[in-house]
């Protein structure tokens, strides 16, 4: 293959994977640095992330009329997102199709948000690039509420599920604890999180030293030994009333297997997870006889932008106008990542991972962030979370509402 791309180099953006309450606003800070600083170039936003692409349908930014600021107070991913997993750089039809696809729009510039997946299609198409002679420079923007994105010491989009998992399980243990002496007396929360429990680890931020609102945390970093959480059930309604419970969905049991899953796999090889909350509240019914109830925060932790931290609406925007940066240096095969300064008072700043270091690896919880019973998370890990999830930013209401207005999108074929 040689391609020539002889006009000034305009750009791609896509996101991937599953979205978050903040992934537009990492859009905005890309979209609007580029257009400042390639301001006769044009960027394109591909609809349902690389599928657009692939289908020849891509969104042409320059004849959006709406202001760029709207994308600052949207959930969701306005562009449409996609789970999709690129072949290996020996498919050279594939790759032949996909470049031919870029070049027809003189695409230089390759902008890939996203997770861990996303972080392998991004260096593939950095490598396929390389490999194939087409001038490209592909920079993924971290992406990801799980916050397993290695490198980075946070990851845009985390904060506020951490925030929303909080105020949540907080608010839910002051219901329970009004009805307990005569019904509910044990709350199960079943949050995102399949290798990784940092989602789970922030129900802990509900808590502080006047009062415990979380009981038990369930992590997959710590197998699960039915006897010791029973008996811990019994020893908090006993000495509280009630219990309550925020469970990762990538529970393991004492084998270290997936404690409730089902047979789906997903186009990453990936077992569909969910059902843990129910398999919980069942154990403790069988087990306990305690009445219970629970519930899965599901799609609503992660697009909850009401309450959305400003320090990841920050973060988000800051990763998104690095990553214009790091192309403008001729950089490829590379990610913005956060990196933090101090903890109190609170500092970051912007760096640079090496995708070969990030794409398909996975940050757990380090083991001085768990406590030693395994229920519940340290000192050291709650001075980690706690920065993430400061500050407010509200989106604009009316009659009530968020009014959420997006951007006027215009769809190009190609």
């Amino acid at each position: 293959m040689e391609y020539k791309i002889t006009v000034m180099k305009n750009a791609f953006y896509a996101q991937s994977g599953g979205v978050t309450s903040v992934i537009n606003c990492s859009a905005y800070g890309l979209i609007s640095k580029f257009k400042k600083d390639f301001s006769e170039a044009n960027i394109y936003a591909s609809k349902n992330g690389i599928v657009g692409l692939l289908e020849g349908e891509l969104y042409d930014l320059s004849k959006t009329k709406k202001p760029l600021e709207n994308l600052l107070e949207m959930p969701g991913g306005i562009f449409g997102s996609c789970r999709y997993k690129l072949p290996s750089l020996e498919d050279e039809v594939f790759y032949k199709n996909l470049f031919d696809q870029l070049e027809k729009l003189f695409i230089g510039y390759f902008f890939y948000n996203g997770g861990n997946d996303s972080a392998d299609t991004c260096l593939k198409v950095a490598k396929a690039a390389e490999k194939f002679g087409y001038d490209l420079k592909a920079i993924a923007v971290p992406k990801t509420i799980d916050n397993d994105l290695a490198v980075t010491d946070n990851c845009p989009g985390f904060g506020s599920v951490a925030k929303y998992v909080a105020t949540s399980a907080k608010e839910a243990s002051l219901d329970i604890k009004s009805m307990c002496k005569t019904s509910t007396k044990v709350f199960v929360l079943e949050v995102m999180g399949r290798h990784a429990g940092w989602i789970a680890a922030a129900g802990e931020l509900a808590n502080n030293a006047e009062e415990t609102f979380v009981h038990k945390i369930l992590l997959p970093e710590v197998n699960f030994d039915e006897e010791k959480f029973l008996n811990g059930i019994e020893e908090d309604v006993n000495a509280s009333g009630y219990s309550v419970i925020v469970a990762s969905e990538g529970l393991k049991n004492k084998n270290g297997e997936l404690y409730s899953s089902n047979s789906e796999i997903d186009s990453f090889g990936h077992s569909q997870l969910g059902g843990l909350a129910p398999k919980i509240a069942s154990l403790i019914t069988n087990k306990l006889g305690l009445k219970n109830h629970w519930s899965v925060a599901d799609y609503l932790q992660r697009s909850a932008r009401h309450i959305s931290s400003l320090t990841d609406i920050e973060q988000a925007i800051a990763v998104g106008k690095a990553a214009v940066t790091l192309a403008a240096e001729g950089k490829s095969g590379v990610m913005p990542i956060i990196k933090r300064v101090s903890n109190n008072p609170y500092d970051w700043q912007i760096s640079e991972g090496d995708l070969t270091e990030i794409a398909n690896e996975e940050k757990t919880l380090p083991k001085n962030f768990i406590s030693e019973c395994g229920f519940r998370i340290a000192k050291e890990g709650i001075t980690y979370l706690q920065p993430l999830i400061q500050g407010e930013s509200f989106p604009k209401f009316y009659n009530g509402i968020p009014i959420y207005e997006g951007l006027d999108l215009h769809l190009r074929k190609i």
